[in-house]
């Protein structure tokens, strides 16, 4: 009877593990990116953590006791209790309503900001650079001349102009924030104007504006995604920046900004008062960063093949 070695169970081993990778079903584009997302620990360890800061800042203030105005002299400067989770602050408010209503403010305006600075660079973008020549030499020149200038100048001037308040804020990001996304999406449309599906919905007579956002968007949607992702924390950051200095946020509103301002004056007292909302900003734009660059890969079809 013949005696099988070693060698030959490593190599049926080899084998069945080869069918059992064949016999996978094919995933799609999206599917694929967010199973690399999941292997990433700690991409997808910071999307736990932005999604859980998300459902607080949406349901923590609504299911506390206690009210973000609500004044306790008697409370003014506590550190964390049972009754309050994060202390007070000087005016014996609550910081943990404070907080994730704060939350509610700086994660709008950085969401809805940059969302709306992506919509608007990628349409801009994708016209430069699928039309090219003079269109495209306009508005490049007109990005050049916008990009020389310091985009916390011009967000400045502008709240100067308008006034403090989330509006103004979100108008502020609007008018300089596009740029990015919009040199980003141009390079890439410039690339994809030249493959075979656009030379054939040229032929089947399909629009312009059809050809730009039904086919060549959707093929650079993954780069747009993860320039949505990374424009975040600096749109965040550059609230809590304003709202520190004073023409940002004003009160009675509230943001991680405002906080920081307000926890900076208490520092010697009641150092907790800063240090929270300043861990919540960290936190926030780390997590946003890491997951950034995990998607940056989730997305890259050059690692499609890798495996």
């Amino acid at each position: 009877m013949e005696t099988i070695s070693k060698d030959k169970f490593k190599v049926i081993g080899k084998n069945t593990e080869r069918m059992e990778s064949i016999s996978r079903p094919n995933l799609s584009y999206w599917q694929d990116a967010w199973r690399r997302i999941r292997q990433n620990k700690v991409a997808f360890i910071s999307l736990m953590l932005v999604a859980i800061y998300v459902i607080l800042a949406i349901f923590a203030p609504i299911l506390s006791s206690h009210n973000m105005a609500a004044q306790d002299a008697d409370a003014m400067n506590q550190f964390i209790t049972k009754d309050h989770w994060f202390g007070t602050d000087g005016l014996g408010r609550d910081l943990w309503v404070r907080v994730w209503m704060g939350a509610r403010v700086s994660l709008s305006i950085g969401f809805i900001a940059t969302i709306i600075n992506t919509v608007i660079g990628a349409l801009i973008g994708g016209l430069a650079g699928y039309y090219g020549g003079r269109v495209d030499m306009i508005i490049m020149r007109i990005v050049d001349v916008i990009y020389g200038i310091p985009s916390l100048i011009v967000t400045i001037l502008v709240m100067v102009v308008l006034g403090a308040g989330i509006q103004s804020l979100i108008i502020a990001m609007i008018i300089v924030g596009w740029i990015g996304t919009c040199r980003v999406v141009r390079g890439e449309v410039l690339k994809q104007k030249e493959q075979d599906f656009v030379a054939a919905a040229k032929v089947l007579g399909v629009s312009n504006l059809t050809i730009i956002v039904r086919h060549i968007l959707p093929n650079i949607m993954g780069i747009l995604i993860t320039n949505l992702t990374l424009a975040i924390p600096n749109a965040i950051f550059q609230e809590a920046f304003l709202s520190y200095i004073g023409i940002g946020i004003t009160p009675p509103d509230s943001s991680w900004g405002i906080l920081a301002r307000e926890g900076t004056k208490m520092l010697r007292v009641a150092p907790h008062e800063l240090f929270i909302p300043a861990f919540f900003i960290c936190t926030t734009m780390l997590a946003l960063n890491l997951l950034g660059d995990g998607l940056r890969d989730a997305f890259d079809p050059r690692l499609r093949g890798s495996e």
